[in-house]
């Protein structure tokens, strides 16, 4: 896939564990690890939306598009 998803950089910029953030954004660990691994084929606005808001950074800071991924 093309997408690559950088939460890893963002949460390790921000000192935030996984934990945490899941908590924050209010879903499950299983569910954020998905999501950093690339494993989902989509996400919800909404859920982009709360990342966002706590790790405050943009859309951009943790998508980035690879067309050699």
């Amino acid at each position: 896939m093309a997408i690559v998803v950088r939460l890893d950089v963002m949460l390790a910029r921000r000192k935030m564990t996984s934990r945490a953030l899941a908590e924050r954004v209010g879903i499950t660990e299983q569910n954020l690890s998905l999501l950093k691994s690339g494993k989902v084929r989509g996400v919800r606005f909404a859920t982009l939306d709360a990342i966002c808001a706590a790790l405050d950074c943009q859309p951009g800071d943790l998508l980035e598009y690879d067309p050699d991924g």
